[in-house]
């Protein structure tokens, strides 16, 4: 593996995350553009989101040795703190009724039956006893959540919903194989963020985990445009973050990874299918207000500007245009360690369901995204008309 910085940082997508492209100019996918998709490609596709390492267990078991510290030290109740769920319809009937949440061999027990979302466990009997001796994590981890049907964390599977209780970092800075600095730069990120371009610059901004739902007809679905397809930014997750066996490469940013054997390339257009496939959520009801959000779009089309970028079905002009970070009034410092070093316009989808908002989660609520707007582009809207607004964005 060619790829020397491997301990400053791992994870998975936005990808995904998650999440994902082809790359613009100096990168190409040698996949043809997308067709309407079979349903034995989305069903594989599917399996491949939920369970696929691409043998990423050679980095979170042989080098991080996270095997360990869950067989030792995390419990259901801990692996819940840090923002793990659990596929309620993988466990069977009566399994909650009597569990001890506080002991690892649950966790272990519950890896054996693949119901922790985003982890794929080997379980196997060691001296009588279940033990874990492999993990790796999959798409799912960032990119997918559940409904707490069953439990706060246990509960139907959310494909797409970008999981912002998850603290990745947390999660990595278990690993026995960290440093105490890198431990400590891990634990920094919080919850529902994550740095995917840390284990390569050494600078620590990490983004917030973004929904993988409602990216179909959006070609630069990651925040600053990378590439033109999901296949881009899945083949990049996948093989530098996860850490899966496979190839990238990225001249513009002077990256070329390879970690052979290829276990991802194959994988790459029904994991893509299914991703497109994965609708954004109506809000809920009654959770805005139907006359105000109709006023507020006449605000968005007119007086607030909104309608300038954010354009077509899928509210974004992304397909085409990619913006200097002078006009996003937003620190510029994750645009700047891309490859366009540029923003691309959000495609507006689920916004109800995904606070913070910008990539750096600096909004905490809808209003004060549009505070920030107005401000910056010195907008002369009333406090009627903000507040109309907000519950236009309300009803994506």
């Amino acid at each position: 593996m060619t790829h020397s910085n491997t301990l400053r940082r791992p994870v998975v997508p936005w990808a995904a995350a998650m999440v994902s492209l082809l790359a613009l100019g100096a990168c190409s996918d040698d996949h043809p553009n997308p067709t309407e998709p079979n349903p034995d490609e989305l069903a594989q596709g599917e399996q491949i989101f939920r369970f696929d390492t691409f043998g990423d267990e050679t980095f979170w078991t042989d080098t991080l040795r996270m095997h360990e510290v869950i067989q030792a030290a995390v419990s259901p109740q801990a692996a819940l703190a840090v923002g793990l769920k659990v596929d309620a319809a993988a466990l069977p009937p009566g399994t909650l009724d009597h569990a001890d949440l506080t002991d690892p061999a649950t966790t272990v027990a519950l890896l054996k039956l693949n119901a922790v979302v985003g982890l794929k466990g080997t379980v196997e009997t060691v001296n009588g006893k279940d033990t874990l001796t492999h993990v790796g994590i999959t798409c799912a981890l960032c990119h997918s959540t559940v409904d707490n049907s069953a439990a706060p964390g246990i509960g139907a599977r959310l494909d797409g919903w970008p999981n912002l209780d998850l603290n990745p970092g947390a999660i990595i800075a278990l690993s026995p194989a960290l440093t105490a600095d890198q431990k400590a730069v891990y634990n920094s990120w919080g919850p529902g963020k994550y740095d995917a371009r840390y284990n390569f610059d050494g600078i620590s901004d990490p983004a917030v985990i973004p929904p993988a739902y409602g990216l179909a007809g959006v070609h630069s679905v990651t925040y600053t445009g990378d590439g033109d397809r999901p296949a881009y930014w899945n083949r990049y997750v996948a093989v530098t973050q996860m850490h899966g066996h496979g190839s990238f490469n990225e001249p513009r940013l002077g990256i070329a990874v390879s970690n052979p054997p290829d276990s991802v390339e194959s994988k790459l257009p029904a994991l893509e299918a299914y991703q497109l496939s994965l609708t954004a959520p109506p809000p809920l009801p009654g959770t805005f207000d139907a006359a105000a959000a109709a006023r507020g779009k006449m605000v968005f089309e007119g007086d607030g500007q909104c309608a300038t970028c954010h354009t077509g079905p899928t509210f974004t002009d992304a397909n085409t245009t990619l913006h200097d970070t002078t006009e996003v009034p937003t620190d510029p410092t994750h645009a700047r360690r891309s490859a366009t070093k540029m923003y691309r316009t959000t495609p507006l989808r689920g916004l109800w369901q995904h606070a913070p908002y910008f990539h750096d989660g600096s909004a905490a609520t809808l209003a004060d995204v549009v505070a920030r707007y107005v401000a910056a582009k010195g907008l002369a809207l009333d406090a009627q008309q903000e507040a109309d607004l907000v519950e236009y964005l309300k009803s994506f």
